[in-house]
């Protein structure tokens, strides 16, 4: 019998992060390794009045793909991919990992090369969500592979997943709302400030949030959730951090990442592991250089680091900063064919906006 938090999840995720209403074009996006869950979404959407598209991939498919297409191959667009993401009301995406690997033995040129041809059926996503057009929601099942990489037993991550988002409450949405009304809070305080300062033992940067709008993060986008987030002003970024955990991209680790800003362009990179495949992913394309999103951690439940940036960007204490791609509804102008989220740990560490003091040693302050 399907653990009653799935069908829980099922409900939250279409009544709630998509609001599905009858007649529209909903695309489930999963793996087979899921399969409790994803015939429980189906099942709410049905019951939604949604007209549901199942794309189910084939785990190990990534694999054969990137070791052995052309590049004609990794250039070319799925009219599908373009028809689903031009047209569609909804979109939702179960991450259920069966190797976290998988590509670790992957040329990153090959999947750069991939991002770049991308990079316009991205930038359409991301403007059709910014206008509304597209709702779309990310969330995981826990599978062997990722409690493994987050150093748990399945039964352990398990519980990790579902308490995360809060689903062994008896109202989770209300929960869930509540976590909105205290972000908008610290959203109001930061309304018509300009100038971010950020200063610890890992960082010392400043950039702009002139014009720039900050997003909530309350369950709609992400599942579980819990961050405030925006796009600096692009060519504003100026100092050095040095981000404390590992970030991960295609299933390979990249340790210990130092970046140099000077007038918002990374001008210097440096990692203990993976350094090859840092640089070639911030040479992808002209705005890989450049940052797409600051976002500060606000969900103080989740104190685990998992290598799973859905749950690590979460962690109350810590700040992420994405290369590449930025979200049009944040006033961001940084186009690129990747999103790549980096985390820093926040002890230590202050955030002062226009010379007022926000956030210290991992705490608002405000």
């Amino acid at each position: 019998m399907p653990d009653p938090r799935i069908s829980k999840l099922a409900k939250v995720l279409v009544q709630y992060s998509l609001d599905l209403q009858p007649g529209e074009h909903f695309v489930l996006r999963t793996s087979p390794l899921a399969e409790d869950l994803n015939l429980e979404v189906y099942k709410e959407a049905i019951l939604a009045g949604a007209h549901v598209t199942l794309q189910v991939g084939l785990p190990g498919s990534a694999e054969i793909f990137f070791k052995n297409a052309s590049d004609a191959q990794l250039d070319y667009i799925s009219p599908i991919r373009r028809l689903v993401t031009e047209t569609f009301d909804a979109s939702l995406y179960i991450e259920a990992e069966h190797n976290t690997r998988e590509l670790s033995g992957v040329n990153p040129e090959r999947q750069s090369l991939f991002s770049r041809a991308n990079a316009e059926i991205s930038k359409i996503f991301l403007e059709r969500a910014a206008k509304k057009e597209l709702k779309w929601s990310l969330t995981v099942f826990p599978t062997h592979a990722m409690a493994q990489e987050a150093d748990m037993s399945l039964k352990e991550y398990q519980e990790f997943v579902y308490n995360a988002g809060m689903l062994h409450l008896d109202d989770p949405v209300a929960f869930w709302k509540k976590e909105g009304q205290r972000q908008r809070e610290i959203i109001s305080w930061l309304e018509g400030r300009e100038q971010v300062i950020v200063k610890g033992n890992n960082v010392d940067l400043s950039f702009s949030i002139k014009d720039r709008t900050f997003e909530p993060a309350d369950g709609k986008y992400n599942f579980p959730d819990g961050e405030i987030f925006t796009g600096p002003v692009e060519e504003s970024a100026n100092g050095h951090i040095r981000f404390s955990y590992p970030a991960i991209y295609g299933g390979q680790e990249v340790e210990d990442i130092e970046l140099w800003f000077e007038n918002g362009k990374v001008i210097k990179e440096k990692a203990s592991k993976g350094n090859e495949l840092l640089t070639t992913l911030l040479n992808t394309d002209d705005g890989a250089r450049y940052l797409g999103e600051w976002g500060i951690g606000t969900n103080y439940g989740i104190q685990r680091f998992t290598k799973n940036m859905l749950f690590d960007e979460k962690i109350g204490g810590t700040i992420h900063l994405a290369v590449g791609a930025g979200y049009p509804e944040t006033g961001s102008k940084n186009d690129s064919g990747i999103h790549w989220d980096m985390l820093c740990d926040m002890a230590e560490s202050e955030i002062t906006v226009d010379g007022d003091l926000m956030y210290k040693d991992g705490k608002f302050v405000v």
